[in-house]
Formats: structure tokens, sequence, C-alpha cells
């Protein structure tokens, strides 16, 4: 019915301008008319109310809209309503001059120098990893190189995405186009459109607006283009563009005759059924191919990422960037500061700007020291302006960058070239009209200190991890160590600065994770011991993930690493306080100590411990470091001493067995995943129980941490107890029959900075989080 009253007052409108009406049926069209907008505004404001909700539900910072606004979104870009109200004091869409960012003089844009270019042969271009060993050592002093490739896709992206994948539809986020002054009344938010287009209908959408402005379908030179972006966004008329980011999918086909998307540098992963193949990477060029087909770039045998047993969209599996005019992608650097490629498949041509790794403590500085007030800024420090960066809504011209001595680099970006991104490198830019892109991470051994750093920062920033590092890591090292027996395999250059990398790192990792055990029996902080047979779990308090050890109370709902004073924690539950230890950590340390035989090695620790430099103690202080003076040395014998109620134990260095006989069943805790899901208040009320010090956790804070700590609690194998055995102080370990490395909700979403909505009842995160971006 509404249909055919739409069709009767098209052709009636159409009508009205060409014919002379009666006063009759004048009249009789506006009420037609009168309902017909009415009926519009009806749906409007109930669309609009479903958006809030939705926004209010994610929380994420760059998808938050103020209801007192008033701002209805409706149409495409470029025709977006908003019903103004006297309460709302600035207009999200309005420009106004932002003194700080000058672009009435646009010179700059022809000052930034360009970044590498790298046209690699057949020959090198076979496998992606080698060949970015190959230029890194180059390339990263820039922050971001180009590559052109030398295959040609033969399936175009638009018909891979419209005849290929059926159905294929995706939604937009809305982007003020302004700049803005970046305090408590002036910031940026990007906005979900509520619109789902198809390819093809994006396309002309984009298409129209392109050719509305400049009367032509074509595209114009970059350099023009970069003056028109910085002169529309701080005084155009433009008021917002559209943007696809972080759309799940490939665009590359799965035909076999295609060139470039049967090869290796297809960003789309071809996870297989069942968990991957732990083989060690240095042997995986001896195997025979068949063994390694059928994987992509994350997955490659060089790429740490392989061993994470769970995909993450945009992380492990790639993610679709279809854009218009001037659509952007913000300031911002990869989660856990991993590396990023980056293909163009299609369309116009993409401006980047990008900020050497080296350079980003620099980068941060100027950002808030000249770019943000102080106000908006929740951390201290050189966290503040990183902990408002991770929004990723914040843009503004390099020119202020270039003033104070940051180094930045340009590239432009044509279909069928990729933009690798380095780990830790600050990156933004813009498109020059419709086009279509594909990115994806992957990381390598070199990362794994930069890695380390990221963790950290999250910690100060009481921030949930993405990844988890410390698993990777201990993964890594393992499977190094069993490779070097394999005495015939020739390493190259860049291979044997991964393996620095790696040996370092697990070496600071299992110092530290000696050292606190140490303190913890010494100070008999633990009243039992139990085999860690969890992947991991992360921390209650500073939300640090924990691979090797952990401490646990009574109802196994409060996990926490050995970073902390276990002694002054108070669970609700009651004193009893659980070591869960991994039962090859005694192997970890003798890989340890075979890596420490390296005079390299071992002199980069020793240095980077008189510098004070330990990446894995934050946040325990210095209360390591006393202990040394009380007769610690590394790799030491521990004596395990229990609480009061327990004997004493020497463990030798030997694998834990249990402390005690165990009858079978399943273990089942006091709080399950199913009563957190259900009952929030019980959580709430549960988590502010804990205190340390005698301080409770902060409410805001409370929630999140507990859920996410216990929703990540995942087995890797079936241990079983006797239920009965519940609140009995004994050492016990938890069971699931469903057991899967990784397969922890919190490592499935890309990097959910703000809060996560759950569904536990098929055990996964969904994150409608901050603009994840290219």
């Amino acid at each position: 019915m509404i249909y055919i009253l739409n069709v009767i007052i098209c052709l009636l409108l159409q009508v009205e301008g060409r014919v002379r009406l009666s006063k009759k049926v004048k009249n009789g069209l506006e009420f037609l008319k009168h309902k017909r907008l009415q009926r519009i505004k009806s749906e409007s404001s109930s669309g609009t109310s479903y958006l809030i909700n939705m926004m209010a539900r994610s929380g994420g910072d760059a998808l938050r809209i103020s209801a007192s606004c008033g701002i209805r979104l409706q149409g495409n870009a470029g025709s977006f309503s908003r019903s103004n109200d006297a309460s709302c004091e600035n207009d999200v869409f309005s420009k106004h001059k932002v003194d700080k960012f000058d672009t009435s003089d646009l010179e700059w844009t022809e000052k930034i120098p360009e970044c590498p270019v790298y046209c690699p042969t057949k020959e090198e271009f076979e496998d992606p990893l080698v060949y970015l060993q190959k230029i890194a050592p180059e390339a990263s002093r820039y922050g971001i190189c180009k590559i052109v490739s030398p295959l040609v896709a033969t399936v175009p992206a638009g018909v891979v995405l419209m005849k290929e994948k059926v159905g294929f539809k995706f939604s937009t986020r809305v982007q003020p186009f302004r700049l803005a002054e970046w305090d408590t009344d002036d910031k940026v938010t990007f906005f979900m459109s509520g619109i789902n287009y198809t390819f093809r209908d994006f396309e002309k959408m984009a298409n129209k607006v392109f050719g509305r402005r400049y009367y032509s379908a074509g595209c114009l030179s970059a350099t023009y283009l970069e003056k028109e972006f910085w002169h529309e966004i701080a005084y155009g008329k433009t008021e917002s563009v559209e943007y696809a980011c972080d759309v799940e999918g490939s665009a590359f086909s799965s035909s076999p005759s295609d060139p470039l998307g049967s090869s290796k540098w297809n960003l789309e992963v071809l996870i297989s059924e069942g968990p991957t193949e732990l083989i060690p990477l240095y042997s995986i060029p001896k195997l025979p191919r068949s063994v390694i087909s059928g994987k992509r770039l994350s997955r490659l045998p060089k790429s740490t990422l392989r061993l994470l047993e769970t995909a993450i969209p945009g992380v492990t599996d790639p993610m679709l960037y279809i854009g218009m005019l001037f659509s952007m992608f913000a300031w911002h650097v990869e989660d856990h500061y991993l590396y990023s490629i980056n293909y163009h498949h299609c369309g116009a041509s993409k401006t980047w700007y990008g900020i050497p790794g080296h350079a980003a403590s620099k980068f941060e500085k100027v950002v808030k020291e000249h770019v943000y007030t102080n106000d908006i800024l929740s951390a201290g420090g050189e966290d503040g302006a990183f902990d408002v960066l991770l929004g990723k809504t914040t843009l503004f011209p390099p020119s202020i960058l270039l003033k104070h001595d940051v180094s930045v680099y340009k590239a432009v970006q044509k279909p069928g070239e990729f933009v690798i991104t380095f780990p830790r490198a600050y990156h933004a830019g813009f498109s020059h009209g419709f086009n279509c892109g594909e990115a994806v991470n992957f990381a390598i051994g070199d990362w794994f200190p930069l890695g380390a750093i990221a963790s950290l920062r999250y910690a100060h920033l009481n921030r949930a991890p993405l990844l988890p590092h410390e698993e990777l890591l201990c993964k890594e090292a393992m499977l190094l160590y069993t490779s070097l027996e394999l005495e015939d395999l020739d390493y190259s250059l860049a291979d044997l600065a991964a393996h620095h990398c790696i040996k370092v790192s697990f070496v600071k990792l299992m110092r530290f994770l000696h050292r606190a055990r140490w303190s913890v029996m010494k100070s008999r902080a633990c009243t039992s011991i139990s085999p860690n047979y969890y992947r991991t779990i992360v921390c209650t308090l500073c939300k640090r993930d924990c691979y090797v050890a952990f401490i646990n109370c009574s109802c196994n709902g409060h996990p926490v690493c050995l970073r902390h004073d276990i002694r002054s924690l108070h669970f609700p539950c009651g004193s009893y306080r659980y070591l869960f230890l991994r039962d090859d950590v005694a192997e970890m340390e003798a890989a340890a100590k075979k890596f420490e035989q390296d005079d390299a090695i071992s002199k980069e620790i020793e240095q980077q411990i008189e510098n004070g430099d330990d990446l894995y103690l934050y946040p325990l202080s210095n209360k390591l470091q006393t202990d040394v003076e009380d007769g610690y040395f590394p790799y030491c014998e521990i004596n395990v001493v229990l609480g009061p109620d327990f004997a004493a134990i020497n463990t030798m260095g030997q694998p834990l067995e249990y402390i005690s006989s165990m009858n079978h069943g399943k273990f089942q805790p006091e709080t399950n995943l199913e009563q957190v899901g259900s009952s929030p208040k019980t959580v709430q009320r549960v988590a502010n129980q804990v205190s340390v010090n005698g301080e409770r956790f902060p409410e805001e804070v409370s929630e999140n941490t507990y859920e996410l700590s216990v929703s990540c609690l995942s087995r890797e194998d079936h241990r079983s107890i006797h239920q009965d055995n519940v609140h009995d102080p004994v050492s016990r370990s938890i069971v699931d029959e469903n057991s899967d490395s990784s397969d922890s909700p919190i490592f499935r979403v890309k990097r959910p900075f703000s809060k996560v909505e759950k569904r536990f009842g098929n055990d996964t995160i969904s994150s409608k989080n901050s603009e994840h971006q290219v």
C-alpha cells in the first residue's frame, strides 16, 4: 500500500508541474504530500533512535553521538539534514577557523618528500615476507613505502564483489569534513550512516559527488587534489563525506587463472579447519610445497601471526576500505605496532602521509603540545596523546609536524600498488575519488621488541590487549630453539636479525617471570600451585596478557599477573592464592639460558638491565629490584614455600605435578560466563569487592575488567576434578572439554578500544568500536 502511494505521489508531482489542476485535485495532492512527509519524519526519528541506542551500546569514541544535538542522518554524503537544537552549542558539521592549523598557505604540500618506491621482478615478488625483509632496513627509515606489483589482477575488484560474492553489501561512516580545536568543546566524531550500499551503488553516489564538484568523471592531478583537500577541509562548503572502512571481506579473486589472486600477495587468509600445525618456521622452506600451500600473507611461514589459531578480522583477515572524494583516514598507528600492508584494487588514487617509527615519540609530543589541549588528555606524560590518538578521528595538516622538525613522507598510491607501514609508524591520508583498497596486518621476528612497548603502553592506560603477545613470543622462541638443532639450515642476514630480536625479547621475559616467581615463593604469598593449562588470560588489574604464569583466587574469578604485590591482594572469596604455572616452564628457561650463551644476546641483556629498561616489569615498580639484594640470581633453584598451612615443596626446576590427588569430574567456577553475561550487576558487585592495598577497583573499570578477564580464559587440555572440590583450597586445574589455544573472545576482534558488546551464548565478542582505519 505504501509503495503504491509513493508511486501515485511521484506521478502527481510530475503532472503538477505540467498541467493546470483544479483546486480540489491540488488540495488532495497537498494532503497526500503531507501524509508522506509525516511518515518519513516518523521513520527518520525511529531510525535515529536506533542509531543512538546502538552507539550507546558500542561506546566507541569515534561512533558517539549526542541525542541533545538532535542530529538526524538521512541520504548520502552532501545531503545529510540536521535539526538544530538550542541546547546544542556546536554543530558537529559546521566549520570555523582553527588558528593552530593555518592552511592559507599550502606551499608546504610541495615540501614533503616522497617515500621509497620499489619495483620488484616476478622472481623477487615470489615470497612477500622474504622481499619485505630485504627492503625493510632501508624502507623502515621512512615509516611507509610503496611497492609496484609486477602481477596484474585479471579479475577486477568490481566483478569479484558484484558477481563472485553475490549479496555483498556494506555500510559507511559519515565523516564531518572539518578541522577541530581538539578541546572539551570541539572534537571530531564519526557516525554510522545507517545506509547499506552495494559496491556499484556506492560507486555511482561517489562519482556523482565528484562530477558535481569538478564537472568531470576523470582523475585530477595528485598535487592539485592535495591542495584542494586541505583548503576544502578548512574553508570549503563540503560538510561531510562517507567512508566504508573495516568492511570484512576481500576483493581478490578466487579464480586460479588470476595471477595476483593466486599469488602469496593475496591478502585473504585461507584458514583450514582445525588448529594450525606448529611447524618451526625456519624449517618450512625444506618441507614439500603441498604442506605450505593454501596460506596467505599473514599465515606465511615467516609471519608470527601464523601462530594465532583464531582469526582476527582486520589483523589476520583482510578488510576492505571503500572511499569517495576526500574520504579520510585519521592519524593512527597499527594495533600493537604491527606491520600493515594495503593493496589498491581500483579507482582514484590515495595520498598517504607517514611518520617513521623512530620519530613516533616526537610526533606524539607535538600532538600533545600543539594539537590537543590538556583538558582532553586522560593520561599524563607521553601516553596522553597516544590515548586520544587511539580514537582514530584526529586529522590535522602535516605542516605542523614540519614546523616542529618531525620527519614526514608522502606516497600517492595508484591501483595495482601496495603500501607498507612499518611498526610504530603513524600514518594518515585521503582519497582522490571513488576507490577500493584492502588491508591486513602481519608481524615478523623483528616486531617483538616494539610489540612489547605497545603492550606496556596498553597496560599504562589499562586497555585490554588485542593480541596474546606473551604467548606468541614463547611459541616463536621455542620453535627457534628447536630449529637450532638443525645445523644445516642456511639463514639469511634478515633471518639472523629476526632471531636476535626474538631471543632478546624472550630472555627478558623469562628472566622477569623467574624472578617474580622467586619473589612470590619467598614471601609465601601463594597457598597452592597448579599446572597452568590455560593458553592466555588477561590480568584483572592491569590487563596484561599472561601465558606462562598467573595468580588466581578461590572462585577462579580474579586472575592476576605476577607484576603485582600478591600479598597485598584481598579477594572477596577468601585469602587463598593459587599460582598457575605452565608445566613446560623448565624447558622455556633452558631455552632462555641457551640463547644467553650468545655473547651478543647476553651483552644486550646486561646493558638493558643497567639502563633500567625492562618492558616486562610494569606495574611492579621497583619491588623486584630489592629482591636481588636478598640472594636472588637468574635461573636459581626456586624453593616452593607455600602459605603457613601448607608444606614446602622443592620443584628443583622440574615440571610441576599435581600437589594432591584429584577425583574425576568437571570444575565449574562460582561465577560462570552465562551468569556474567546475564547479570552485569552481579559482575559489578563482585568486582568492586576486590581490593589492592585496601583500595577498590574504580567502578567504571570493574565490570569491563572482570568480564574480559573471565571471558578470555581458554584451556589447552581437558583436565577434570570433582565439583565438590570447588572451594577446597588445594591445587587444581580448570577444565574445558573444548580446547582451542588462543581462542579467547578478546583475541578475536580488531582493537576494542572502548566498550565491547559481548555475546556469551556463542562465545564470541563483537566490536562496534572507534574508527579502525587503513
